[in-house]
């Protein structure tokens, strides 16, 4: 048995547990992930950054860890709640556990806390600061902290996670994930140049533009239109990232540099990025959505696709210009999904086509990037 483990949220409530993982304190934004597996790729994207996160699913951990399931270099979240850690890590993947993941990586985590009561919570009253602590065990003190936390309002936490250089990707997707073959023509032997805008990248993503037959360079999410342009690319990927859209002036400043000038695919925080580009704005959302069972409807075919997602803001709807259209939209609350320009090859959606973990259903999006590249949309 661990420690003693105590999460404190801003409205008062405090939950005790036990604690695993490392020792220490860490407060954030406390979000819930409705995921049945998948836990790794949670732990290590970067779009968790600065938040706690809460598994919804009671067992977490029976399958271990292993190096190939990342999505960024290391665990990214602020914190990690679970109801269960489970004591057998069993797959034939596994090279460790997720207790010892954790602690190399110096990530606080608490089980035995009723996440059904902490998800309620969340979903009445909206996303709450939280305080997750071995070290202070004091509730008012706890309590005290989580109401002083900065939130994710207002704060460039892309400057936290993005890569410091350019760098070139070459990795393809992993032999397990490749369900259906790409729709493009790799006889033509063409190879289109894609720069990738990293505001918190899903490795995953920069794997399908490889596995595509793309030339993939990824530049840090700072880069000014210019630079980008010098690459002479043929098309331009927006990454997702964490937090806030609205601060990252930098970013929405460089996209409206490049659109019109090559095609332009978005993903989740480039989604809202794009969209803010072209004169939009984002709102928050009262919890966000995160989980791998997100219904989205292709407004194009009428087709249902269950998506993977992650963010915690969304594209106003009454604030969309004229020239952005809107081709995909959440089922649960009737949120933009996914946008178009009218006039330019540029488009975006607001969920994770890549998954990693999550559902395939929306992969083809990232055919539709190609045939924007190759000029066939």
């Amino acid at each position: 048995m661990g420690s003693i483990a105590k999460l404190a949220l801003e409205d008062g409530t405090v939950f005790q547990g036990t604690s695993f993982g490392a020792n220490g304190e860490v407060d954030g934004e406390v979000c819930f992930n409705t995921s049945m597996t998948g836990y790794q790729e949670i732990l290590t994207d970067p779009s968790y950054r600065g938040q706690i996160v809460a598994m919804t699913y009671p067992e977490i951990g029976n399958y271990g860890v292993n190096a190939e399931d990342v999505e960024s270099g290391k665990p990214q979240l602020a914190g990690f709640i679970v109801r269960n850690r489970s004591s057998v890590a069993s797959n034939f993947r596994s090279d460790g556990t997720l207790d010892d993941y954790l602690a190399a990586a110096g990530i606080v985590a608490i089980s035995g806390i009723d996440t059904r009561a902490l998800v309620r919570r969340t979903r009445q009253h909206g996303a709450l600061k939280g305080v997750l602590s071995t070290v202070d065990l004091n509730d008012a003190s706890l309590v005290a902290k989580a109401k002083a936390s900065p939130g994710l309002v207002g704060r460039d936490l892309v400057r936290e996670v993005m890569p410091a250089a350019a760098r070139d990707w070459n990795e393809r997707l992993h032999k397990l994930a490749q369900f259906n073959p790409p729709a493009n023509d790799h006889a033509s032997g063409r190879t289109p140049h894609v720069v990738a805008l990293d505001y918190g990248m899903k490795w995953n993503i920069a794997r399908h533009l490889a596995n595509l037959g793309c030339r993939v360079t990824v530049l840090p999410g700072t880069v000014t239109s210019a630079e980008v342009l010098d690459r002479r690319p043929d098309g331009v990927f927006l990454s997702n990232g964490p937090g806030d859209p609205e601060p990252l002036t930098y970013a929405i400043e460089t996209i409206r540099g490049v659109l019109g000038k090559t095609p332009v695919f978005g993903i989740c925080l480039g989604h809202q990025l794009l969209s803010l580009a072209c004169g939009a704005t984002t709102f928050k959302l009262k919890f966000g959505h995160r989980g791998a069972n997100q219904p989205v409807q292709n407004l194009d075919t009428g087709r249902v696709e269950i998506t993977s997602q992650n963010h915690g803001f969304a594209v106003a709807e009454d604030s969309l210009p004229s020239a952005l259209e809107v081709t995909h939209r959440n089922l649960n609350d009737g949120t933009i999904e996914g946008v178009r320009h009218r006039e330019l090859p540029a488009r975006s959606v607001q969920y994770h086509p890549e998954a990693s973990a999550g559902p395939h259903d929306s992969d083809y999006l990232f055919d539709t990037f190609w045939e924007m590249i190759a000029g066939k949309a």
